[in-house]
């Protein structure tokens, strides 16, 4: 989520290296955060190969913000 709050939008290839991921980690994660509705997820092709690309949702950024201010107050807590 962090790659994808900076960010317009990452394919997968970019996610997985960012991440040090494996591929069925990676789709499981994006699987997970798509069925939450928290990111969206465009398939395509570019020249002959399939290319996956995500973008975080209105809703993906507002609990993502959510996530890192409860974090945050727990760090001010210790």
């Amino acid at each position: 989520m962090s790659v994808l709050m900076v960010n317009e939008y990452a394919d997968f290839n970019m996610l997985k290296e960012l991440l040090g991921a494996t591929d069925g980690n990676l789709a499981s994660h994006t699987k997970a955060l798509e069925k939450a509705e928290y990111i969206l997820v465009e398939k395509q092709f570019i020249g002959r190969k399939p290319n996956t690309r995500y973008s975080v949702t209105k809703l993906g950024k507002a609990e993502f913000k959510k996530h890192i201010e409860a974090l945050e107050k727990l760090i001010r807590k210790t």
